[in-house]
């Protein structure tokens, strides 16, 4: 006999695109393409709501805040509606939020992409984190060794941009044409390392072999206005290109040369593998998640971290 497909409800909180919600898109995507019966809870109107696929079944709730009783309903009555076997939350929350009564048939399945403070997920029934870094964490920390799993994450293939294409991206965004082309790419945060890749820049020299190096800084935050601030005082933000928050990062991966994670602290690191499914070169600091994704000289190249030298 085929054994019951298991049924999924997926939960996340806010609403923008950053490394683990797009996972959080993928997964689902993925699920539902394959034919399994998957639904979401989301934010109403958000990106991560855009982004799920028009045939998954959908829920919505608000998840004002960390404790948000009506959200808290809504999610288990999603849960019931579904007949969910299993009802997945993403990061704090979400997790936070969902509390399934006694009664349940579901289980509750906390998906962790970080070392957090376990205060908040210990109500799940079981756990799962993204690097064995993180299981092994969630293990010492005293939660049921046969209730915490490591599945990794996941990033599709894009298809190759057009000549073309990645030429008008250069002419849209004013990017000299010869320029050897180095990326950051994420969410403008200090614990990204930021401004440790301006200095880093800095310290390069302006061209190599009669070609100029160029920096893309693709994303936005709340460093924003202090990364521009310290490129001016650096003198070079005219070998910068500001390119904003990107929804599809793939033509530019493809467009540069070479991706550069600069994080302080990284648990992960999907946009590490973002740069390898777009066959473009990584160098990381030797953060915890790329320490666990690279070899250095191998498969990329690793620095110390805080240290643009």
């Amino acid at each position: 006999m085929t054994p019951p497909a298991v049924r999924s409800l997926h939960v996340i909180g806010g609403t923008a695109l950053g490394g683990a919600e797009r996972f959080f898109v993928r997964l689902v995507n993925a699920l539902h393409q394959r034919g399994q019966p998957v639904a979401v809870v989301t934010v109403k109107g958000g990106a991560i709501d855009a982004a799920v696929e028009p045939g998954v079944a959908r829920y919505h709730a608000p998840t004002f805040a960390t404790w948000d009783r009506y959200s808290c309903w809504l999610i288990n009555r999603a849960a019931k509606d579904f007949s969910a076997s299993i009802v997945q939350t993403y990061m704090g929350r979400a997790t936070r939020i969902t509390r399934l009564p006694g009664n349940s048939a579901s289980v509750h399945l906390a998906r962790l992409g970080g070392y957090y403070n376990l205060k908040g997920y210990r109500h799940a029934h079981a756990w799962v984190g993204n690097t064995l870094g993180i299981a092994h964490y969630l293990i010492d920390r005293g939660l049921p060794e046969n209730r915490c799993s490591y599945i990794g994450n996941f990033v599709d293939t894009p298809a190759p941009a057009s000549v073309d294409a990645l030429s008008d991206l250069r002419t849209n965004y004013d990017i000299p044409s010869e320029a050897r082309l180095l990326l950051g790419l994420g969410r403008f945060h200090p614990n990204k390392g930021w401004a440790d890749l301006l200095d880093a820049f800095a310290r390069l020299p302006a061209e190599i072999g009669g070609r100029p190096l160029h920096l893309l800084m693709v994303g936005s935050g709340p460093l924003d206005v202090e990364l521009r601030r310290q490129a001016g005082t650096l003198g070079i933000d005219p070998r910068i290109t500001w390119a904003g928050w990107q929804e599809d990062p793939a033509p530019w991966y493809q467009l540069a040369d070479v991706f550069v994670c600069a994080s302080r602290h990284e648990p992960l690191g999907n946009v590490i593998l973002e740069a390898w499914a777009n066959r473009t070169l990584a160098v990381s600091t030797r953060a915890d998640g790329p320490l666990e994704l690279m070899e250095d000289g191998v498969d990329g190249l690793l620095a110390p971290l805080e240290n643009p030298q």
